[in-house]
C-alpha cells in the first residue's frame, strides 16, 4: 500500500512539475531531482536505497530504446565516428583520468577501484541530455550527445565490471577488450533480430492497441537474453530502438504510430521523473551512510567537486581534440564535392564513374545497367547531401564549448555506484561522491545550459528549420504532381482513373502551390485554418448533442467522432 501511494504522489508531482517549471524557466528535471532531494530530509520519510537493477534494468531499457527509436538515424550515420570516439576513447579517458587521481587523494582504495568509480562517472545521461532538446540548438549537437547517451553506458559498464575484478584479482587488457567486444557484438545482434521480429510482428497485426502493447516488451526481450549472454542489455535495447524506428514508417500504419508516439511520450515523461525523483529520495540515505563511516560530508563533497571538475576537463580536452579533427577532415570536402559534382554530370549523362580496378556491369546496349546507375546515383547524391550537413551545421569553438557544457551525468551514474560490491573499501564514501557528481553537473550545468546556449547564439533556429519545411514542402507537392501525370497510375482495382477525378487532384495542387507561394495569403490561410478548426469543433458538439438525445445507434455517432478528431488532427498537424 505505501509503495501505491508513493507511486501515485509521484506522477501528481510530476504533472505539477511539469506544468509549473516553464513558468518559472527552469528545465523541470531539475526541479524534480530538488523536489525528491527535499522530500529525502522529511522527517517522516525513511531513508530510501534503491536497487540498481531497478535502475539498470527496469527504468533505462525502456528509457533507452524510447530515444534510438526516435533519433534521427540519417544524423547519426553522418556523425557515427564522432559518437564512437565519445561512447568508448572519452570513457575510458575519463575513468582512467579519475582512477589515478582518486588513487592519489582518497586513501587505500587503490587504482582499481579509482578507475571503478571513473567508469561510474563517465556516462552522460539520456535522462539529462533531454534538457538539452528543450534548448533549440543544432540538431547535430543534440544528435551528437543523445547518440553518445545511448552507446556510452555499455563502455562505461564493461570497464566498470573489470576494473571490479580487478580489485580481486587480475585482470588484462586483452581480457576487457574481449569483454568489450562481446558486449557490443552480441548486444547488437541479438537488438538487431528483436527489432526485425517486432517490426514483422506488428505488420500483421491489425489492433492498434495490440501493436502499441507489444511495443512495450521489446526493450525487455531484447535486454534480457543479452544480459544472460554476458552481452550489454541496455545496448541490445538501443538497438532494437534504432531498427524498429529506422522501418516504422513503412511497416507500421499512420494511425500505429500515431498512438505509439503518444503512448511512449507519456511513459517517458513517467520513466524520466521517476529516475529523478528515485535519484533526489536516496540522498538521506547516503549521507547518513558517510556520517556513520567518516563522521564529515565535506570530505565527501570535496572528492565528488574534484571528481567532477576532472571529467569535465578530460570532457573539454577530448571535445576540443574531436573539433580540431572535424574541421582538419573538412578541409578536404571542396576536393571531394568537386569530384562528386563532376561524378553526377557523368551520371546524368548515362556514364557510371567507377574506381580503378572495378568492373561495372554492362546494360542492354553494352554500357552501364539502369539498376547501376541508379543505385551509384543514390550513393552520390546521398553523399552530397552529406557534405552539405556536414557544412552548414559544422562545428566550431562555440559549438565544442556546448558540446562540453552539456555533458550532464544522471540516473546511471548513481545506479552503477550502488552496483559496487558490499566490500569495496569506502563503498559509501565513493557512492556518495558519484551523487555528487550526477546531481552536481546536472544542477549547475543543467541550470546554466539555457544562458550559454543564449550567449553563445546558437538557439535561434526557427528561421531555418521553417525555410527548410517551405522547400519540403514544395518537394512534396512537385512528387505528388509527377505522380498525376503518371501515365502507370491506376484504380487498386486495375481500372483508370476518371480524368475528371485527376483534373480535380491537379486543381487542388495548383490550389495549394498559389497559396503557399503567396506572401500575402498567409494571414488569409490562417483565418480559414481558424475556421475550420471551428467548424471541426461545432460537427462534434451537434455529434454530442445527438449522441445526448439517443437518435442514432452508438456505433455511428462513435465512427462519426473519430472522422471528425482525424480531419482535426490533420488540421493541427499541417497548421495554418
Amino acid at each position: 500500500m505505501e509503495l501505491l501511494v508513493a507511486g501515485v504522489l509521484a506522477v501528481l508531482a510530476t504533472v505539477a512539475v511539469t506544468s509549473f517549471a516553464p513558468r518559472v524557466g527552469v528545465a523541470a528535471p531539475l526541479l524534480l531531482l530538488l523536489l525528491g532531494t527535499a522530500v529525502s530530509f522529511l522527517p517522516f520519510v525513511p531513508a530510501v536505497e534503491v536497487e540498481p537493477e531497478i535502475v539498470l534494468g527496469v527504468v533505462l531499457p525502456p528509457l533507452l530504446y524510447s530515444s534510438a527509436a526516435t533519433i534521427p538515424t540519417m544524423e547519426l550515420r553522418r556523425d557515427v565516428r564522432t559518437v564512437s570516439a565519445f561512447s568508448v576513447l572519452l570513457v575510458v579517458a575519463s575513468a582512467l583520468a579519475v582512477g589515478f587521481v582518486l588513487d592519489a587523494v582518497v586513501p587505500g582504495i587503490g587504482l582499481a577501484t579509482g578507475i571503478a568509480i571513473g567508469a561510474v562517472v563517465s556516462p552522460t545521461d539520456a535522462v539529462a541530455t533531454s534538457v538539452v532538446r528543450k534548448a533549440g540548438v543544432s540538431p547535430r549537437v543534440v544528435t551528437v550527445l543523445e547518440g553518445e547517451s545511448l552507446l556510452n553506458d555499455a563502455s562505461a559498464l564493461v570497464l566498470l565490471r573489470s576494473a571490479v575484478v580487478a580489485t580481486a584479482g587480475t585482470v588484462s587488457l586483452l581480457e576487457v577488450g574481449g569483454d568489450f567486444v562481446l558486449a557490443v557484438v552480441v548486444a547488437v545482434a541479438v537488438g538487431y533480430v528483436v527489432g526485425r521480429l517486432h517490426v514483422w510482428a506488428r505488420a500483421h497485426i491489425t489492433q492498434t492497441t495490440s501493436t502499441v502493447a507489444i511495443s512495450f516488451v521489446v526493450p525487455f526481450v531484447a535486454y534480457l537474453p543479452a544480459e544472460h549472454l554476458g552481452a550489454s542489455g541496455l545496448v541490445a535495447a538501443v538497438t532494437a530502438g534504432l531498427v524498429t524506428g529506422r522501418a516504422a514508417h513503412t511497416a507500421l500504419s499512420a494511425q500505429d504510430r500515431v498512438t505509439e508516439r503518444a503512448v511512449w511520450r507519456t511513459l517517458e515523461l513517467l520513466l524520466e521523473s521517476t529516475v529523478l525523483l528515485l535519484m533526489g529520495v536516496q540522498l538521506f540515505g547516503l549521507v547518513e551512510d558517510v556520517r556513520a563511516a567518516h563522521g564529515s560530508l565535506w570530505t565527501a563533497l570535496g572528492y565528488g567537486v574534484l571528481t567532477a571538475t576532472v571529467v569535465v576537463a578530460v570532457r573539454a580536452v577530448f571535445v576540443g581534440a574531436s573539433v580540431w579533427e572535424l574541421a582538419r577532415r573538412a578541409r578536404r570536402i571542396p576536393q571531394l564535392r568537386d569530384w562528386l559534382t563532376q561524378a553526377q554530370e557523368r551520371l546524368d549523362a548515362g556514364d557510371v564513374p567507377v574506381r580503378p580496378g572495378r568492373s561495372t556491369p554492362d546494360g542492354p546496349a553494352g554500357g552501364p545497367s539502369p539498376e547501376r546507375v541508379e543505385a551509384v546515383g543514390r550513393r552520390v547524391r546521398r553523399r552530397l547531401a552529406d557534405i552539405d550537413y556536414l557544412t552548414a551545421e559544422a562545428f566550431g569553438p562555440r559549438e565544442a564549448t556546448l558540446l562540453v557544457w552539456a555533458g550532464m551525468r544522471g540516473a546511471v551514474t548513481l545506479a552503477a555506484a550502488q552496483s559496487l560490491p558490499s566490500d569495496t573499501p569506502q563503498r559509501s564514501l565513493l557512492v556518495l561522491v558519484a551523487f555528487v557528481v550526477a546531481a552536481g553537473t546536472l544542477l549547475v550545468q543543467g541550470a546554466t545550459l539555457p544562458w550559454v546556449v543564449r550567449r553563445l547564439g546558437l538557439g535561434d533556429r526557427a528561421q531555418d528549420d521553417a525555410a527548410a519545411l517551405v522547400a519540403l514542402r514544395a518537394e512534396v507537392r512537385d512528387a505528388a504532381l509527377a505522380h498525376l501525370q503518371d501515365p502507370a497510375l491506376v484504380r487498386p482495382d486495375g481500372q483508370p482513373y476518371d480524368p475528371r477525378v485527376l483534373d480535380r487532384a491537379r486543381a487542388g495542387l495548383a490550389a495549394v502551390d498559389a497559396a503557399m507561394d503567396d506572401e500575402d495569403a498567409a494571414p488569409v490561410r490562417a483565418q480559414v485554418h481558424q475556421l475550420m478548426i471551428e467548424l471541426v469543433q461545432a460537427q462534434r458538439a451537434e455529434l454530442l448533442r445527438l449522441r445526448d438525445l439517443g437518435v442514432h445507434s452508438s456505433a455511428a455517432l462513435d465512427r462519426a467522432l473519430d472522422e471528425v478528431d482525424a480531419v482535426q488532427i490533420g488540421l493541427e498537424m499541417r497548421g495554418p
